[in-house]
């Protein structure tokens, strides 16, 4: 879609106040969905702020609801805003602001743990890798049910140049629990470090930029949230396949109080569990006797690239699952 002239001093006209489009299309909060509206168009134009400048880029919004953070976008000057909204309640709300904001606004209903964002904007949009980000922007007050599944997804995308990332290292701005922002932006020996801060920060450039606190939500969640940006790297911490790394560093976090030793055991056969760790930790020069909270993303680096040798040697190992193992023994026993 051709962007105006005029796109940068794009102005809504005058609408109903969220609040209103609440209570016109009698919406209410969906518990077992985790909805929580965000009202306060100061913090949504924050949001929007934070993600860059948006003059005459291409938006995706995921999960926009009522529509709070979809007006920010919208006057913040955008060539073109799609939306992706599950929940059909949203939808007539939704399509006022595009009644407003005339070939600015498409409505997609559908899920965005399936929707193809990669055939949605323009051929032209698309940027080499090493090159600067694309005028392409994901933006979105996640639902804290689908937040760490839609964040392991793009990740991923993210590592394979796919789905939104087809188009480059687009730019993301998402709000997560506070404490799942926590743990994506971590720093190596905190208490948040996990599994999400290695996956997050071997691929992307991770910045906890503000906290919304619960109050600033209808209904009130128990617990505040996180606004966090992504920017992808130009090169990966880690040059390992996805799932390789997901593979260690799940099973390293999976025992986080014991040594780190203890979790990276289980990517080996019991018979030879042992013999195998010392060897991982040994090539990849790891102590044995740290925590994986205190594990830096070069020694995963290392701990990936070691692993990928021994997966080379022994084409059954990477299949090798234990707790598929442990399974079988209980059968024999039982």
């Amino acid at each position: 879609m051709a962007a105006s002239r005029t796109l940068g001093t794009f102005r809504l006209p005058p609408l109903p106040t969220i609040r209103e489009i609440i209570k016109l299309f009698r919406l209410q909060a969906v518990k077992q969905l985790s909805q929580n509206f965000l009202l306060d168009l100061r913090l949504t134009d924050k949001i929007v702020r934070k993600a860059g400048n948006l003059t005459n880029a291409y938006v995706y919004e995921v999960g926009p609801g009522p529509g709070g953070i979809t007006r920010s976008i919208l006057s913040a000057g955008v060539a073109e805003l799609l939306v992706v909204e599950k929940d059909g309640r949203f939808i007539p709300g939704l399509q006022m602001l595009s009644d407003a904001a005339p070939g600015k606004l498409r409505i997609v209903h559908g899920d965005v743990l399936t929707f193809k964002i990669e055939r949605a904007f323009p051929e032209s949009l698309k940027r080499q890798w090493e090159d600067d980000p694309p005028n392409v922007h994901i933006i979105g007050n996640l639902p804290f049910s689908v937040s760490t599944p839609l964040i392991i997804k793009w990740l991923e995308n993210v590592s394979h140049r796919s789905g939104p990332f087809a188009y480059g290292r687009t730019q993301m701005t998402l709000t997560f629990q506070k404490e799942v922002a926590e743990r994506l932006t971590a720093s190596t020996g905190s208490k948040q470090r996990s599994r999400l801060s290695i996956m997050a920060q071997y691929l992307c450039d991770v910045q906890h930029i503000f906290t919304i606190p619960g109050q600033a939500f209808i209904p009130k969640p128990e617990v505040d949230s996180g606004v966090v940006h992504f920017t992808p790297l130009t090169r990966p911490r880690i040059e390992q396949p996805f799932r390789l790394v997901e593979k260690v560093v799940q099973n390293a976090f999976q025992f986080r109080r014991k040594y780190c030793h203890r979790g990276l055991g289980m990517l080996f056969p019991e018979a030879r569990r042992l013999e195998s760790t010392g060897k991982l930790l040994q090539l990849a020069d790891v102590d044995p006797t740290l925590r994986p909270t205190q594990l830096s993303v070069s020694q995963f680096k290392s701990l990936c690239d070691v692993y990928r040798e021994m997966c080379d040697e022994d084409p059954h190992l990477f299949a090798y699952n234990f707790r598929e193992e442990l399974r079988q023994k209980s059968e024999k026993r039982g």
